[in-house]
């Protein structure tokens, strides 16, 4: 399950839409510790990739900013199978705003936040940390999310929106059952091999993709569970694709001499059970833990060394230089082999964030 989990995962490097499409969904975060966790996952994945390269070409990609699991990149037909989503309550309470902003942004073609401030003035909101958000970028935000706006591209980071319409919903329970099946299917194509406990939680979380259907969740983690391959392995029964087979899947790149660093959220990762399981360990993500609580770092990125990960490294520049300290569960490989595939990993990150001299 190990080398399964790792072989699956790290494809042979291809394009950059090659690759998102492949992968389906790719998760975003905005921490930069050397770089965004999508740049970070993507690296292992595309050719020649360099930090950016998502935000930059992402116009011309196909592909969408929007919930999956959570935050992050979807292909536009993974995108489709979630709207048009729906929160009755909400969408009563926000009628009258939304309708007046919708037109606004149909009338200037694409917006940004500050743009639609200046001409309603909309005041602050309570944010889910406790703190005051801007209201115009909470009620963005929550267009953007029921699938009324797209993100169109993004400047400095803040996202510009248009206006964007879904085509209609199932018209029956089958269609309705069909598309999340399919969901499910994308999310275990991504995670997999997973055990039973996480395809669980993982099918629960879908409620972020499409909360109109959260009811019928349940009754599609059964039906998963009789469609998707299987086995019982130490005590743990595991889920995986239908059309794979763990046994004849080529292990030779988890044969290969290979250090890869992962960014904390990189789909080897982000299943902490599993992680916990496989290797042994556990590791914990430690950016929003007291400085001094923390046990790995920062922005601590596990260390995979062939099929095991290995410890952790913690990544940052400092003056035009990558400087890097490492952490290791046991004990830092002695043979020669680690060290220079270690240095090549440092290499490839300097090339990936543009250190190169």
């Amino acid at each position: 399950m190990r080398r399964f989990t790792v072989a699956r995962n790290f494809f042979k490097p291809t394009t950059l839409k090659r690759a998102l499409h492949r992968m389906g969904f790719v998760q975003a975060d905005p921490i930069r510790a050397p770089a965004r966790a999508q740049d970070l996952i993507l690296r292992h994945r595309v050719k020649n990739y360099h930090a950016g390269d998502l935000e930059h070409r992402y116009p011309t990609l196909d592909i969408e900013e929007d919930f999956f699991i959570i935050y992050g990149f979807v292909t536009s037909s993974l995108q489709a199978l979630m709207h048009p989503r729906s929160d009755g309550k909400r969408e009563r309470a926000r009628k009258g705003k939304t309708q007046l902003l919708l037109e606004f942004v149909r009338e200037r073609g694409a917006v940004h936040p500050r743009e639609v401030d200046e001409h309603f003035s909309h005041g602050t909101v309570k944010n889910y940390w406790g703190g005051s958000s801007n209201a115009t970028t909470h009620l963005l935000e929550d267009m953007h999310y029921r699938g009324l706006l797209r993100v169109a591209r993004r400047e400095k980071g803040i996202r510009v929106y248009r206006a964007h319409e879904h085509e209609a919903g199932p018209t029956d329970a089958a269609e309705r059952r069909a598309r999340i099946d399919e969901l499910v299917d994308v999310l275990v194509r991504i995670y997999a091999p997973l055990p039973g406990p996480s395809l669980s939680l993982f099918v629960r979380q879908l409620r972020f993709a499409v909360p109109q259907w959260q009811a019928e969740l349940t009754s599609a983690l059964q039906r998963a569970k009789q469609r998707l391959s299987q086995a019982r392995v130490d005590g743990v029964d595991w889920y995986w694709p239908a059309d794979e087979d763990p046994l004849r899947r080529s292990t030779s790149e988890t044969q290969q001499d290979t250090v890869r660093l992962l960014a904390p959220f990189d789909p080897v990762v982000r299943d902490r059970a599993r992680f916990e399981h496989l290797w042994s360990w556990v590791y914990r993500f430690e950016a929003y833990t007291p400085a001094l609580k923390r046990k790995l770092g920062y922005y601590a990125m596990p260390m995979l060394w062939r099929d095991r990960v290995i410890g952790w490294g913690n990544l940052s520049v400092k003056n035009g230089e990558l400087k890097s300290e490492f952490g290791y569960v046991k004990s830092q490989p002695r043979d020669r082999d680690f060290k220079h595939e270690l240095q090549a990993e440092l290499n490839r990150m300097r090339a990936f964030l543009g250190l190169e001299s």
